[in-house]
């Protein structure tokens, strides 16, 4: 079937962020009709995810500077910005270099971050600081890419080659993460072949330029699009980031093949011959989010920032559910285990999707600032994901998501 899609350039009608927001309206059209299989919606209950996201927000960000919902968050312990200390302790050779290194960590990094468990921690070497979830994946990631454990050069740690990615082991990994039998990390296994599928496609896609066979390899593309006078768009980042990295993805059971974070769904979009389909591109999406700053940094501007959508993972889909916006049809799925693939997982992610876009708009009105004020980006990072890590603190005992995911550690 991955031959037939693209073959007709459908798999290309999936493969951006435009897709995703299209097929997210048209599940919350059909919830808004009562027609989806497996959840209900009450939108009456907005208002009140909204005053807890404002008031999660100011907590947060008192002053109102909120950042980006980006991995550059999560290079942070103790206090330290550990990026930042990294980055002016390092004699960059350009702004080029110090741009690419930066796209190799975090590219890297968020390809790691997929959900850990409920039972894993790292402890951050420099400042002993102990971390779970996203905070732990990040700081293990940093820890991992500043000893050079990505990087064929031994005399140049800060970079991440398609060699070395290859010949990365589980043991590698294992030891990185500090995982052992009382510290288990889930989808170890299908991280190590994440990063061996990143190696042989970014190998295999460049191999004309075999000194440049790295993820950052995407940096140079925006940088000249950038420097030629050209605008550069946030979803034609994605747009790329799809292209780059569309071979790295695991063929799943449910999933549109070739087309990454893509579900069959029937209130999907019509691929015709083919079914229909919901795309997500959660991961890359986030990392497109995480891309856009170090090019910020370099003092180059990035449009149409609103041109991505929220992310469906279970922070923000949770907040949803916890606050009764979302409601199962059937109660015995609160305590069944779900795959990525069902379809209950779909609607889930899908309205995840489309209701931050309301939230964000309601936000707006409710504060008096414009898109450009608040994007989305900023009310995720606020934000929506943050209270729905807070919401499941306060109803469940060890913060976990309302729904248990089965997940290969490439999707949530």
């Amino acid at each position: 079937m991955s031959g037939i899609l693209s073959h007709h350039g459908l798999n290309q009608r999936l493969m951006n962020s435009g897709a995703v927001r299209m097929a997210a309206r048209k599940l919350l059209d059909h919830a808004r009709a009562g027609e989806l299989a497996h959840l209900s919606l009450d939108e009456s209950r907005l208002d009140a995810v909204v005053d807890y996201v404002i008031e999660t927000t100011r907590a947060n960000y008192p002053t109102g500077e909120i950042p980006f919902h980006a991995r550059w968050r999560h290079f942070r312990a103790g206090g330290r910005d550990l990026w930042a200390e990294l980055d002016k302790a390092t004699a960059w050779t350009s702004q080029r270099a110090r741009v690419k290194a930066a796209y190799d960590l975090v590219i890297v990094s968020v390809l790691l971050d997929a959900g850990a468990g409920m039972g894993w921690r790292f402890v951050e070497p420099i400042t002993r600081v102990e971390a779970s979830k996203s905070e732990g994946l990040g700081l293990a990631s940093f820890t991992m890419f500043r000893e050079g454990l990505f990087s064929a050069h031994p005399g140049e740690p800060l970079r991440v080659d398609a060699e070395r990615l290859q010949r990365l082991s589980v043991g590698d990994l294992r030891r990185g993460f500090q995982v052992g039998a009382d510290n288990p990390l889930v989808g170890l296994e299908g991280r190590t072949a994440l990063l061996h599928r990143l190696g042989e496609e970014l190998a295999d896609r460049h191999a004309d330029q075999p000194g440049n066979q790295r993820p950052s390899i995407l940096a140079d593309l925006f940088l000249e699009t950038l420097e030629s006078g050209n605008p550069l768009l946030a979803s034609m980042m994605l747009v790329e980031v799809l292209k780059e990295f569309s071979g790295i993805w695991p063929e799943r059971a449910g999933a549109v093949p070739g087309c990454g974070d893509t579900w069959f769904h029937p209130h999907g979009m019509p691929l015709p011959g083919h079914g229909s389909a919901v795309p997500f591109h959660k991961l890359s999406q986030w990392l497109t989010y995480s891309l856009i700053e170090p090019l910020q940094w370099a003092g180059h501007d990035v449009r149409d920032i609103d041109g991505l959508t929220g992310l469906p993972e279970y922070r923000n889909g949770g907040l949803l559910l916890d606050f009764g916006v979302l409601s199962l049809k059937d109660p015995a799925d609160w305590t069944r285990r779900h795959d990525v693939s069902s379809a209950l997982v779909v609607e889930w992610r899908a309205l995840t999707v489309a209701l931050l876009d309301i939230i964000a708009a309601k936000m707006r009105a409710r504060l008096g600032l414009s898109a450009d004020e608040l994007p989305l980006a900023k009310v995720l990072e606020g934000g929506t994901w943050a209270a729905g890590r807070r919401i499941a603190k306060e109803k469940r005992a060890d913060g976990g998501p309302p729904l248990a995911i089965i997940s290969d550690g490439t999707v949530f």
